[in-house]
Protein backbone atom coordinates (compact mmCIF):
# COMPACT_ATOMS: atom_id res chain seq x y z
CA UNK A 1 0.00 0.00 0.00
CA UNK A 2 1.53 3.56 -1.10
CA UNK A 3 -0.14 6.59 1.30
CA UNK A 4 0.00 9.73 -0.62
CA UNK A 5 -0.30 13.37 -0.59
CA UNK A 6 -0.11 16.35 -3.14
CA UNK A 7 1.86 19.59 -2.37
CA UNK A 8 1.99 22.83 -4.91
CA UNK A 9 5.03 23.79 -5.65
CA UNK A 10 6.90 26.51 -7.58
CA UNK A 11 7.50 23.92 -10.18
CA UNK A 12 3.81 22.58 -9.80
CA UNK A 13 1.37 19.98 -8.13
CA UNK A 14 4.07 17.25 -6.82
CA UNK A 15 2.08 13.82 -5.41
CA UNK A 16 4.39 12.21 -2.37
CA UNK A 17 4.20 8.60 -1.85
CA UNK A 18 5.08 6.69 1.53
CA UNK A 19 5.82 2.88 2.20
CA UNK A 20 6.16 1.54 5.74
CA UNK A 21 7.13 4.97 7.09
CA UNK A 22 9.55 5.35 4.28
CA UNK A 23 9.48 8.29 1.61
CA UNK A 24 9.22 6.16 -1.53
CA UNK A 25 8.27 8.60 -4.34
CA UNK A 26 7.99 11.99 -5.61
CA UNK A 27 6.85 12.77 -8.95
CA UNK A 28 5.87 16.10 -10.47
CA UNK A 29 2.33 15.47 -11.53
CA UNK A 30 2.67 15.27 -15.75
CA UNK A 31 6.21 13.70 -15.39
CA UNK A 32 7.59 10.93 -17.50
CA UNK A 33 7.79 7.87 -15.52
CA UNK A 34 4.94 9.53 -13.66
CA UNK A 35 4.47 6.73 -10.00
CA UNK A 36 7.32 4.71 -11.56
CA UNK A 37 6.86 0.98 -11.46
CA UNK A 38 4.26 1.46 -8.71
CA UNK A 39 1.94 -1.26 -8.89
CA UNK A 40 0.11 -1.02 -5.71
CA UNK A 41 -2.70 0.27 -4.02
CA UNK A 42 -2.77 3.95 -3.80
CA UNK A 43 -4.48 5.76 -0.93
CA UNK A 44 -4.47 9.18 0.15
CA UNK A 45 -3.32 9.84 4.22
CA UNK A 46 -2.34 13.46 5.14
CA UNK A 47 -1.58 12.61 8.57
CA UNK A 48 1.73 10.71 7.44
CA UNK A 49 4.50 11.35 9.76
CA UNK A 50 7.23 10.97 6.77
CA UNK A 51 4.99 12.95 4.12
CA UNK A 52 4.57 15.33 7.01
CA UNK A 53 8.33 15.87 7.39
CA UNK A 54 8.24 15.88 3.07
CA UNK A 55 6.28 18.81 3.56
CA UNK A 56 8.37 21.04 6.15
CA UNK A 57 11.71 19.51 3.75
CA UNK A 58 10.27 20.87 0.82
CA UNK A 59 9.14 23.89 2.09
CA UNK A 60 12.30 24.77 2.96
CA UNK A 61 13.76 24.03 -0.09
CA UNK A 62 11.60 26.51 -1.58
CA UNK A 63 12.73 29.04 0.29
CA UNK A 64 16.05 28.88 -0.82
CA UNK A 65 17.20 26.57 2.20
CA UNK A 66 19.79 23.87 1.64
CA UNK A 67 17.85 20.55 3.51
CA UNK A 68 19.85 17.57 3.13
CA UNK A 69 18.45 14.63 1.64
CA UNK A 70 19.35 12.87 4.35
CA UNK A 71 17.30 13.85 6.90
CA UNK A 72 14.34 11.94 5.24
CA UNK A 73 14.26 8.47 5.19
CA UNK A 74 14.21 7.55 1.77
CA UNK A 75 13.16 4.19 0.02
CA UNK A 76 13.27 4.22 -3.41
CA UNK A 77 12.60 0.89 -5.29
CA UNK A 78 15.11 -0.09 -8.18
CA UNK A 79 17.47 -2.81 -8.89
CA UNK A 80 21.03 -2.02 -6.99
CA UNK A 81 22.18 -0.53 -9.98
CA UNK A 82 19.73 2.16 -9.52
CA UNK A 83 19.73 2.85 -5.81
CA UNK A 84 23.72 3.12 -5.95
CA UNK A 85 23.19 5.76 -8.83
CA UNK A 86 20.36 7.76 -6.60
CA UNK A 87 22.50 7.30 -3.87
CA UNK A 88 25.44 9.02 -5.54
CA UNK A 89 23.04 11.37 -6.33
CA UNK A 90 22.30 12.18 -2.99
CA UNK A 91 25.96 13.75 -2.60
CA UNK A 92 25.83 15.70 -5.38
CA UNK A 93 26.11 19.20 -3.31
CA UNK A 94 23.46 22.13 -3.44
CA UNK A 95 24.16 24.38 -6.09
CA UNK A 96 25.87 22.11 -8.16
CA UNK A 97 26.10 19.66 -11.17
CA UNK A 98 27.74 16.80 -12.21
CA UNK A 99 27.70 14.69 -15.31
CA UNK A 100 26.65 11.74 -16.27
CA UNK A 101 29.96 10.62 -16.96
CA UNK A 102 31.80 11.39 -13.84
CA UNK A 103 28.64 9.51 -11.87
CA UNK A 104 29.27 6.51 -14.06
CA UNK A 105 32.75 6.58 -12.97
CA UNK A 106 32.03 6.70 -9.43
CA UNK A 107 29.54 3.74 -9.58
CA UNK A 108 31.26 1.33 -11.22
CA UNK A 109 34.12 0.21 -8.60
CA UNK A 110 31.03 0.29 -6.10
CA UNK A 111 29.88 -2.31 -7.88
CA UNK A 112 32.45 -4.03 -8.66
CA UNK A 113 33.12 -3.05 -12.39
CA UNK A 114 35.89 -1.26 -14.50
CA UNK A 115 33.82 0.49 -16.41
CA UNK A 116 30.12 1.73 -16.55
CA UNK A 117 28.09 3.88 -19.62
CA UNK A 118 27.06 7.08 -19.05
CA UNK A 119 24.08 6.26 -20.85
CA UNK A 120 23.23 3.20 -18.43
CA UNK A 121 23.60 5.72 -15.42
CA UNK A 122 21.05 8.39 -17.44
CA UNK A 123 18.89 5.41 -17.27
CA UNK A 124 18.90 5.35 -13.19
CA UNK A 125 18.60 8.95 -12.84
CA UNK A 126 15.43 9.49 -15.81
CA UNK A 127 14.27 7.15 -13.40
CA UNK A 128 14.90 8.21 -10.02
CA UNK A 129 11.24 7.97 -8.16
CA UNK A 130 11.81 10.65 -5.71
CA UNK A 131 12.42 13.86 -8.06
CA UNK A 132 14.01 17.01 -6.59
CA UNK A 133 14.98 15.18 -3.20
CA UNK A 134 17.39 13.14 -5.12
CA UNK A 135 18.73 15.66 -7.14
CA UNK A 136 18.63 14.35 -10.12
CA UNK A 137 18.18 17.81 -11.52
CA UNK A 138 22.15 18.55 -11.13
CA UNK A 139 23.24 16.11 -13.99
CA UNK A 140 24.26 17.45 -17.10
CA UNK A 141 26.30 16.12 -20.03
CA UNK A 142 29.49 16.42 -20.28
CA UNK A 143 29.39 19.69 -23.19
CA UNK A 144 26.85 20.70 -21.24
CA UNK A 145 23.86 19.94 -22.56
CA UNK A 146 21.03 19.90 -19.95
CA UNK A 147 19.55 16.53 -21.94
CA UNK A 148 16.46 15.19 -20.41
CA UNK A 149 14.35 16.06 -16.98
CA UNK A 150 11.73 13.17 -16.57
CA UNK A 151 10.02 16.39 -15.18
CA UNK A 152 10.54 18.37 -18.12
CA UNK A 153 13.41 20.96 -18.76
CA UNK A 154 11.92 23.93 -17.84
CA UNK A 155 11.69 22.77 -14.72
CA UNK A 156 15.16 21.21 -14.56
CA UNK A 157 16.34 24.53 -15.39
CA UNK A 158 13.64 26.46 -12.76
CA UNK A 159 15.68 24.19 -9.86
CA UNK A 160 19.11 24.79 -10.94
CA UNK A 161 18.14 28.83 -10.99
CA UNK A 162 16.46 28.20 -7.20
CA UNK A 163 19.72 26.70 -6.45
CA UNK A 164 21.76 29.53 -7.66
CA UNK A 165 23.65 27.64 -10.75
CA UNK A 166 24.58 29.47 -13.33
CA UNK A 167 22.58 27.98 -16.67
CA UNK A 168 24.20 30.23 -19.20
CA UNK A 169 26.71 27.74 -19.97
CA UNK A 170 24.25 25.47 -20.31
CA UNK A 171 22.34 24.23 -23.04
CA UNK A 172 18.96 22.86 -24.50
CA UNK A 173 19.17 20.00 -26.29
CA UNK A 174 17.63 19.94 -29.55
CA UNK A 175 16.60 16.47 -29.09
CA UNK A 176 16.59 13.79 -26.63
CA UNK A 177 14.85 11.61 -24.49
CA UNK A 178 13.01 13.49 -22.20
CA UNK A 179 12.33 17.08 -23.36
Amino acid sequence: MLYTMSYDSPVGRLLLAEREGTLAGLWIEGQKYFLGAEKEEIRENRDSGILRETVQWLDGYFRGERPSPSRLKLAPSGSEFRRAVWKLLCEIPYGEVTTYKEIAQKVAPVLGLSYMSAQAVGGAVSHNPISIIIPCHRVVGTNGSLTGYAGGLEKKIALLTLEGVETKSLFSPKKGTAL
